[in-house]
């Protein structure tokens, strides 16, 4: 062997360092503490250390009535001024009463003033100038901290709306309002705060049944291995009771449709046809009809013939995938190894997922604080135009916009690196995609390499290397990195294209342009099919290269040519093995489902005193379901991997030798007898 595609490695190796970099670069500019802390209308972090709001961890907002939802006050920014404060109000109060009584009542002004900007302690400056500079806001209502915010403390009282046991408050500007004007914003809070109750309990019954999980998710695995094992075994028998089971429902279906056509004879209007009753919104109106029945009869038998014909012409080829799948099962036997390969391609995936996630957020959080005007009125020709907070109120947009203030926006700035900041962003996702697929590929190629030395082995088990996989996974980082790459590159360029599209479609849903949704649509279809199609042929191509040890393009280039030589064979083979793996992750998620189901309700007396308590018993129970599916995926796709490469060797076995002494034939004794050639030259099976 010798290195295959070295400019595509060294490209790869060169784009990892890049990658690296970019890493680093990101780190020293970003601050994730801009997405975990709220930030006030000066940009400053609430419950940052060593700064004044170290002991203030809490955003205020001066009128929360601005904000329309929850979701504006937590993910965009409400257009009224938000301050950092230490603690949420617990009190109704408005500044014209504060502000009318603080000279014998001082301990109400010393609260409120603490809810205005810092520093404000004038209350003889007029109410008109402080709502108009924002100094302090109008109103304090009774709030309760979430997600480091101050909502309205809502509450329901025989089935009516309150915050602290009221219907009505002050608004501060001369108005006596209801409660029922936050509806919106108290709907969506509550659904807010009750998903945080679920949330916790959720993570209560997991903390109290982890173990169990654990033991589930274990007897799956073994379930898995138990059923690869019985598929040497089985997978003849459960092929053909599935196939004949077709063919006897389809059969029933005949029958049927024959008896309610023949029963129908003789009764008014049955006679008549669909064209004679036009379309009807009812369609029990054509169950009537014998017309109906006669052509969903006809239908059925067209299908039935397909069916017999099909396994008439296709026999021998389907017992060809049967005994492929018998020899699969063999190969997984002699490499147990293999079986525990996914573990390996799951962390290196973790690892870029990680990495891509923590890149992604230092690089989000790259900048300075950018201020805008954020205003009432629609029409304001100033709204969300950059603005200085600190010379805001010298000028004329207060004026043209009342209301309006210059409230923090985003982090962002006019240097190199911001300004090319998205470009960043997609090359993360792109060298993200570009990882993980070339992890997906150094597994497909291992695994491909370990069992073709089962394969291409004269004399089975005596003639397979000592340690197939790690021969094959050292082959593979060695020798055909680049390829890998090569193969990883091109598939990663066709799904950055998908998600771009994907995000345009996402930008133009609200747009009436039809063509252009017409275009994209097409456009998604298309790119999808490609996408499908290029893991096909790079699966095949993976297995080639750990055959022959090609470059890639030769090696995809005669993986496609050999399967189209054996198209047929190809989708006999291909959905014998979806069908019986698919049944395989049924059995085994339904199997495991169906007694953690029982145990988890209590009725297996055995184990009934160990239950633990649970707030909602399907907790454990989908995470059950879903963690076995994912674990008999993972044992399956090795199986499936198995196959497939045995079968690429199969057919090249069957291209480059006859049989003779000199040239033997490498398959195993089941497949040389369906195939009815010349018998095998001497060799231990």
């Amino acid at each position: 062997r010798h290195c295959t595609d070295v400019i595509c490695c060294v490209i790869f190796i060169v784009v990892i360092l890049g990658y690296i970099a970019l890493g680093v670069v990101a780190w020293v500019h970003g601050d994730p503490r801009k997405v975990v802390y709220p930030t006030d209308s000066y940009g400053q972090f609430c419950g940052q250390k060593d700064t004044l709001n170290e002991k203030k961890t809490i955003l205020f907002y001066f009128n929360i009535l601005k904000c329309a939802s929850p979701l504006v006050l937590i993910n965009l920014q409400c257009p009224t001024t938000q301050l950092c404060v230490s603690k949420c109000p617990d009190r109704f109060a408005t500044y014209i009463d504060v502000q009318a009584s603080y000279r014998y009542k001082p301990d109400q002004w010393n609260y409120f003033r603490q809810f205005c900007k810092p520093g404000f302690n004038n209350p003889r400056k007029s109410v008109t100038q402080v709502l108009r500079d924002e100094d302090c806001p109008s109103m304090i209502i009774p709030s309760r901290p979430f997600l480091k915010r101050c909502f309205p403390d809502f509450s329901t009282k025989n089935g009516v709306l309150t915050v602290a046991n009221q219907t009505t408050f002050k608004d501060g500007r001369g108005k006596t309002r209801n409660v029922t004007d936050l509806r919106e914003a108290a709907n969506g809070i509550n659904n807010v705060l009750d998903a945080r109750s679920v949330g916790m309990k959720i993570f209560e019954d997991y903390a109290i049944s982890w173990y169990w999980i654990l033991i589930a998710l274990f007897i799956a695995m073994m379930l898995s291995l138990l059923f690869l094992v019985l598929l040497r075994f089985t997978a003849g028998v459960l092929f053909w009771i599935f196939i004949f089971g077709v063919i006897g429902i389809i059969g029933y279906g005949i029958w049927h449709c024959y008896w309610e056509y023949d029963h129908l004879k003789g009764i008014p209007g049955s006679d008549l046809t669909v064209y004679d009753i036009g379309f009807q919104t009812d369609f029990k109106v054509y169950l009537q009809l014998r017309q109906t029945w006669l052509a969903f009869m006809v239908i059925l038998c067209g299908v039935e013939v397909i069916i017999v014909l099909m396994l008439i012409f296709l026999r021998n080829r389907i017992r060809i995938a049967i005994a492929l799948l018998k020899e699969g099962s063999r190969a997984i036997g002699y490499i147990m190894s293999t079986l525990f390969y996914p573990i390996v391609t799951f962390l290196l995936i973790a690892i870029c997922i990680s990495y891509w996630a923590v890149t992604a957020v230092f690089l989000a959080t790259s900048g300075e604080p950018v201020y805008k005007v954020m205003a009432n009125q629609t029409l304001c020709k100033y709204a969300n135009l950059t603005c200085d907070p600190e010379t805001f109120n010298t000028t004329n947009v207060t004026k043209l916009c009342p209301g309006a203030q210059c409230t923090f926006a985003f982090y962002g700035g006019e240097s190199l690196y911001h300004k090319y900041i998205f470009i960043f962003q997609l090359a993360n996702a792109f060298v993200f995609l570009w990882l993980v697929n070339f992890a997906i590929a150094l597994g497909q190629c291992t695994l491909a390499g370990a069992f073709a030395s089962y394969y291409w082995a004269y004399r089975k088990p005596a003639d397979i290397p000592l340690w197939p996989l790690f021969s094959s996974f050292g082959r593979a980082i060695r020798y055909h990195t680049g390829s890998l790459a090569f193969g990883a590159l091109i598939l990663a360029i066709v799904q950055l294209i998908r998600v771009i599209l994907e995000y345009l479609d996402h930008k133009l849903k609200g747009t009436q342009n039809s063509f252009t949704r017409f275009l994209l649509c097409c456009l998604k279809c298309c790119f999808w099919c490609l996408e499908k199609f290029l893991k096909f042929i790079n699966r095949n191509a993976y297995i080639m290269i750990a055959i022959y040890g090609k470059n890639f393009c030769t090696s995809a280039k005669e993986a496609f040519f050999l399967l189209m030589r054996n198209v047929v064979r190809v989708a006999v083979l291909d959905k014998v093995t979806d069908f019986l793996l698919f049944l395989g992750k049924i059995l085994v998620a339904g199997g495991v489902g169906v007694l953690a189901f029982f145990f988890f309700t209590q009725r297996i007396p055995v184990f009934a005193e160990e239950v633990p308590m649970l707030n909602y018993y399907w907790v454990p129970l989908l995470t059950v379901i879903i963690g076995s599916y994912l674990v008999a995926h993972g044992f399956f796709s090795v199986y499936a991997m198995c196959v497939d490469t045995l079968f690429l060797c199969f057919c090249e076995d069957l291209e480059r030798n006859d049989g003779s002494t000199a040239k033997p034939y490498f398959m195993s004794a089941s497949l040389h007898r369906i195939l009815g050639k010349k018998k095998l030259s001497p060799k231990k099976a």
